[in-house]
């Protein structure tokens, strides 16, 4: 069985910035990535709004795919982002949510932190 995780998470940032360490410059529709320990296929792309990936984690049963849906916001500080993974297989969500925070929200916000201090 598969879940959805959802997190939300505020950068003191503008949503474009948040958006630019969301993709590389290579990303397009259709294209394959690999970021982490994941990799998939680029799904939808708008710029400083949302990024839509076809996910697959190395540990994922052979087959299964989740969807990563990142939609940015503008707040009156920087940026809301709201990651919606539909597809998670169940018994990995525990782990699937703390690598959301402690692979990606936490880098992202000590580069950008870094950035805006440089």
């Amino acid at each position: 069985m598969c879940k959805t995780i959802t997190q939300k998470v505020r950068f003191r940032a503008a949503p474009s910035a948040v958006y630019d360490l969301l993709v590389s410059a290579t990303d397009e529709i259709g294209r394959r990535f690999r970021m982490g320990e994941g990799s998939g296929i680029v799904v939808d792309l708008a710029p400083a709004t949302r990024v839509v990936r076809a996910w697959r984690e190395a540990d994922y049963p052979e087959g299964v795919f989740s969807m990563a849906a990142f939609t940015l916001r503008p707040t009156e500080t920087g940026a809301e982002l709201t990651l919606t993974h539909r597809g998670v297989p169940k018994a990995l969500i525990p782990r699937t949510e703390e690598r959301w925070r402690r692979d990606y929200w936490e880098p992202m916000k000590r580069t950008l932190t870094a950035a805006a201090s440089g």
